[in-house]
Order: structure tokens, then sequence, then C-alpha cells
């Protein structure tokens, strides 16, 4: 089974085992940020890449998302 993965990491972070595990495409590097994204204005830049991924991947209402399975 496969199925969209969001990975996003800093362009400084050497691990690259946890992509090497992940089939197809789902990568997303922030330039200039290592792991932690410490540097000024990455966290921001992964808030950005990450609701552009989530508005891509993820079905909306206007779909016909209804919303949480209930209980």
């Amino acid at each position: 089974m496969q199925t969209c993965t969001l990975l996003i990491v800093g362009f400084l972070d050497l691990n690259r085992r946890a992509q090497a595990a992940i089939p197809g495409n789902s990568r997303i590097e922030i330039p200039g940020a290592t792991h932690q994204f410490e540097e000024p204005g990455t966290l921001e830049q992964v808030a950005a890449v990450a609701r552009g991924w989530f508005t891509t991947y993820l079905p909306s209402q206007a779909a016909g998302y209804a919303g949480p399975h209930p209980r």
C-alpha cells in the first residue's frame, strides 16, 4: 500500500534514513535549516509548505468531506 507522506527536513540535516524508507516523492527541504528549524524564518517556511501539502493531499469539505468519523 502506498500513501501520501509528508517529510519536511532541514537542508542541512544529514539524516537520510527516514526518506529512504518512504517510497515515492515525499521530501520537502527547507533551505538553510537544520533538523530542529531553529534558524530565523525556517519554522515559518515549514508552516507554509505544510499548509500547501495538506490542502493538496487532504480532502476538503467542498469535495464532500463530512468531518471526523463519529465515535
